[in-house]
């Protein structure tokens, strides 16, 4: 059921691909493990609560679980957040401008004294041994949305962004060449990516990182240097949602429609 992105005997970063089934979008959900402290990145809604919880299962006593990790706040990241809270000790890792938001999710009380709200800048995440970089990635898509960087596996996980739906067979196979899976991707970012301005200032804070793969929520993973530049060199050249918007966008619908 989940596929084992790194793993060297006490860090292991797992990925779940198939446990969304049916009319919703795919989505990938991301488990981070290291030296008995877990975090779960972008767990899903209702869809996917038991089935992620039953294969996390394999690798740890998920009621312990550490974090639970929000990108930003739409329901295919976070919707399941309340049965995270019953279920395990978790602290919910959300970007501050989404966290009285997030309540909407859950029953009263429930998130009392168990949010770490990530500032715009961006923190450093304590799990075990490592730091896990919450890294801006404002308006791309959400107005407050954050990408995660593991150092020790070099993964970077992206969450909306470098998302693709190609068919559900292909899902496990990583991507060595942008081209296998830019037919499924470009449409999306420019709708969804605010603006190219903003492309290029993500593209230069990740350039800085040593990237090994990158890993969406959406989607194949592209794994090597090479797709990794190839992507970045895309992305800094989009353009994108504001870019493409003209008057025509805007206009009262006509009676006859």
């Amino acid at each position: 059921m989940g596929q084992e992105l790194y793993n060297d005997g006490s860090h292991i970063c797992v990925v779940f691909r198939d446990l969304v089934t049916g009319e919703a979008v795919q989505a990938n959900q991301v488990m981070i493990f290291d030296h008995d402290h877990a975090a779960l990145l972008d767990p899903g809604g209702e869809l996917t609560y038991t089935r992620l919880f039953m294969a996390m299962s394999h690798y740890m006593n998920v009621k312990h679980l550490d974090y639970v990790v929000a990108s930003h706040q739409d329901p295919d990241i976070v919707a399941s957040v309340n049965k995270w809270l019953v279920g395990t000790d978790c602290k919910v890792v959300v970007p501050a401008l989404w966290e009285r938001f997030i309540p909407h999710f859950t029953r009263p009380g429930k998130l009392e004294g168990r949010v770490i709200a990530i500032p715009d800048g961006g923190l450093n995440l304590a799990l075990g041994g490592i730091r896990l970089q919450a890294l801006p990635a404002h308006f791309l898509h959400a107005e407050g949305n954050f990408s995660f960087y593991d150092p020790l596996s070099k993964i970077l996980f992206s969450g909306d962004i470098g998302a693709n739906l190609p068919p559900s067979d292909t899902l496990d196979d990583p991507v060595k060449r942008l081209a296998d899976i830019l037919p499924y991707m470009e449409g999306f970012h420019r709708r969804y990516m605010n603006a190219n301005r903003v492309c290029r200032f993500w593209v230069n804070m990740i350039r800085t990182l040593d990237v090994e793969s990158i890993v969406p929520q959406h989607g194949r993973a592209m794994k090597g240097k090479k797709v990794v530049a190839e992507f970045l060199t895309w992305l800094e050249g989009l353009e994108c949602g504001t870019d493409l918007v003209t008057q025509d966008a805007y206009r009262v619908p006509s009676m006859s429609r």
